[in-house]
């Protein structure tokens, strides 16, 4: 077993002939590769027809790979039906939204409701763990890859009516969740539910629904529809191996799927990351912190990142010099126990021809992208196990709810311009860039390790988590949320009470009155001496309790709170009642922070991102990430011996990042 971060990435020599494997063999010792991921779409080659196998390839791939001392994360390959299995057996391809049944094409091409596609996919899975389980090369099992997609057909529709007897038993507590007396929807049988197409509840799209209720529980029943085929696959997986790790890869934040739904299932996280083009640095650790929290914050597997370029979209910019080490050691300090990349050799042909690889069409060593990746090779190497299993003492959380996104991207009103990521991203970096460490947290995470809680556009508010955000602040913690806050209950029913429903007694106000407006209103927010601009949505704030800390600055409402604290216990909570911009998001953020002395030594270079981790030895790891194109200038705040040089500083000396420069700190 090696004692490092593994490192590798996708590999498909199915795709090339033999003599090729000689040459990436050679290429991924001289990078220091020693994971791939293979068979992530092998399925029409190891089952060409519906009473045949062919392992014939996938040995040579598994031999070659022990041989080489070489470990495999082996793929089910179920992610993509193989031409015969949709021919015989046509239903196994998905409805659209529109109503029309596919044919054969694509990838993330099955229902998962298909009794077809179930038995063949779990007959596939179950015949490479007998086949597999005891390979020296194996290392963890990849089920299926990147779940997702949504199918209405009726087979579907069927699937959709069981889960609702699961779920409510009665078509009165349906009628009741979905409040159906609304233009006279009540049911009266089961066999009357559809489900919620542009058939049926929607038009414009699938964010623009009649019934909310009847949405939100579809999108639920699909992820607990493809989380049961993930099932299927590891329940024969494990009767054949009942110890070799399990995982999928996730795709961060990915709105279809609640992942907290699947973690209790995973051995471990992983994720492929493919940040939007014009992220700033923190959407990346956002999406990396969220897959640590999956797990109760233990490391995750970066199961993808391109190392050069990306293909799908419609422009596809180069990652500069030192970018692709930079975001490695990204997720390495947010919690990555491996960092592998998409792809190893580029294929040849098909739509991912011109996606990025470890080695070229050309086969070449002397690319800059090759000797990147071979130096990082070698960096990783000199880490060691310095890292691996270490953890995040984050003193600060954040709340992320899939159904709160859910609810509030396909409510009508009050503004279907919020975006449930963009808000949640500007106050998580304005923590992270004030020096903070932040575990992404579910709604039924325990909140007593945190002083600070921090849970905007909290639209739906369930179970209990009211009760336990009052007992972080009674305790002396602080607590903040936002405007479209504890407006519905899990059913997406508004609250019969005043705004924020159950977070008002914490918050200390009311609002009766919000006022939704284009993107280009700028109204704004006096803080103290400082001046916030504010858009989209701005509540009408009554203190019932709390005191004004921010203030409206125009129109009827100019002079009522924008922005309020309220003393709870020995605690408070602060809400934010309008969409500010991220200076004025830095400026409530830093002030709580400040509260509980969570402010990172750095905090003035917000351009240098930091991250702790604590390894299992107890020795505390500290990284600093330059991100800008200029050289960082620091003072040491600590004697530390950087991990990556052996250079040691002592506190108060000076400390320099170079251009996109990292250095992992251990501190004495």
């Amino acid at each position: 077993m090696t004692h490092k971060i593994r490192y590798g990435g996708d590999y498909n020599p199915e795709q090339w002939p033999e003599e090729v494997w000689d040459e990436d063999h050679r290429l991924f010792t001289r990078a220091g590769i020693d994971t791939l991921t293979v068979g992530v779409f092998s399925w029409s080659l190891t089952q060409p027809a519906e009473d045949t196998y062919d392992f014939t390839v996938l040995d040579r791939i598994l031999d070659r790979a022990a041989a080489e001392g070489r470990q495999v994360c082996l793929a089910t390959g179920t992610a993509a039906l193989p031409p015969w299995l949709a021919k015989a057996h046509p239903e196994v391809n998905r409805t659209d939204f529109e109503g029309r049944r596919h044919r054969y094409g694509q990838r993330h091409n099955f229902c998962p409701s298909s009794p077809a596609y179930r038995r063949h996919a779990t007959a596939m899975a179950g015949c490479l763990a007998e086949r597999y389980a005891d390979h020296p090369a194996l290392l963890a099992w990849h089920i299926n890859n990147e779940y997702g997609g949504v199918c209405y057909c009726d087979v579907c529709a069927d699937a959709f009516r069981e889960w609702l007897r699961n779920k409510y038993v009665t078509l009165d507590a349906l009628n009741d969740a979905w409040w159906t007396t609304f233009w006279s929807h009540r049911f009266t049988d089961w066999a009357e539910i559809e489900p919620p197409n542009a058939l049926t509840e929607h038009w414009r799209g699938p964010d623009h629904t009649a019934f909310q209720g009847i949405t939100l529980d579809y999108f639920r029943f699909t992820t607990d529809a493809l989380l049961g085929c993930f099932l299927a696959e590891k329940e024969v997986i494990r009767a054949h191996d009942p110890d070799t790790p399990v995982t999928t890869n996730f795709m961060g934040m990915f709105r279809p799927l609640d992942y907290h739904r699947w973690a209790p299932h995973l051995d471990f996280a992983s994720w492929d990351s493919y940040p939007p083009l014009d992220a700033p640095p923190t959407w990346p650790a956002l999406a990396h912190d969220l897959m640590r929290g999956l797990k109760d914050g233990a490391p995750f597997w970066l199961m993808e990142q391109t190392p050069s370029t990306t293909a799908c979209r419609d422009v596809n910019p180069l990652r500069r010099p030192g970018e692709l080490r930079l975001a490695t050691f990204q997720a390495v300090a947010h919690g990555a126990d491996a960092a592998l990349y998409f792809q190893m050799r580029a294929s040849r042909g098909a739509c991912e021809k011109y996606h990025g690889a470890v080695i070229g069409h050309a086969g070449r060593d002397d690319t800059r992208v090759f000797r990147e990746v071979a130096e990082l090779g070698r960096e990783l190497e000199l880490l060691g196990d310095a890292s691996l299993g270490a953890r995040t003492p984050a003193r600060t959380a954040l709340i992320f709810d899939w159904d709160s996104w859910w609810a509030l991207e396909i409510s009508d009103g009050p503004s279907r311009l919020v975006k449930y990521q963009e808000v949640l991203h500007a106050y998580y970096r304005a923590a992270r860039e004030a020096g903070a460490d932040v575990d992404v947290v579910p709604h039924t995470a325990d909140l007593t390790p945190y002083d600070v809680v921090l849970a905007p556009v909290l639209h739906m508010v369930k179970g209990d988590l009211a009760a336990r955000l009052e007992a972080v602040a009674a305790r002396g913690g602080t607590v903040l949320t936002t405007f479209l806050s504890g407006r519905v209950d899990e059913h997406d029913r508004a609250f019969p009470t005043d705004v924020p429903g159950p977070l008002a007694p914490l918050m200390g106000i009311r609002v009766d009155e919000w006022d939704s407006r284009p993107q280009d209103v700028v109204q704004p927010v006096e803080l103290g001496e400082f001046e916030a601009e504010a858009r989209l949505l701005f509540e009408i704030v009554q203190p019932r309790g709390a005191e004004p800390v921010g203030t409206y600055g125009a129109d009827f409402y100019a002079g009522t709170p924008a922005v309020t604290r309220h003393a709870y216990g020995q605690g408070e909570g602060w809400y934010v009642a309008t969409a500010l911009d991220q200076p004025g998001v830095d400026w409530v953020i830093r002030r709580i922070l400040t509260r509980h002395s969570l402010l990172g030594p750095y905090a003035h270079q917000p351009a240098v991102e930091t991250a702790t981790r604590v390894a299992p030895d107890g020795s505390r790891l500290l990284f600093l990430l330059n991100h800008t194109a200029d050289p960082a200038h620091l003072t040491a705040h600590a004697a530390a011996t950087d991990l990556l040089t052996g250079k040691r500083v002592g506190e108060g000396e000076p400390l320099t990042l170079d251009p996109r420069g990292t250095a992992i700190l251990r501190i004495q």
